[in-house]
């Protein structure tokens, strides 16, 4: 089985290393970058000069989670800011047990 997790190499300074990241946090690190009209290595950069412990790749992790953290907290409480409140079905019956 595939591990989820890729090695990804990047350029950070000038100085070639390797991240294991997850596609989600990988590709959620790019969009954050873009949104900041920044390269990913530029960005990478910064969240390694500003972390204060752990690996590289927990570092990036933590960045990306706290990136959206963030901005869930900024969204309305009521309904979420979605039209129409979120409904959840009975897990049960989406997955269809007691079949």
């Amino acid at each position: 089985m595939k591990s989820p997790v890729v090695k990804r190499s990047i350029v950070i300074a000038g100085h070639k290393t390797s991240v294991s990241l997850e596609d989600a946090f990988w590709q959620g690190l790019k969009n954050i970058a873009a949104a900041r009209d920044m390269t990913l290595s530029e960005l990478v950069a910064t969240i390694d000069t500003d972390r204060r412990h752990g690996n590289l790749s927990s570092g990036i992790r933590l960045f990306v989670l706290d990136h959206y953290r963030s901005l869930a907290e900024d969204l309305p409480k009521e309904g979420n800011g979605l039209s129409e409140p979120i409904q959840f079905r009975n897990v049960a019956s989406v997955v269809g047990a007691g079949r």
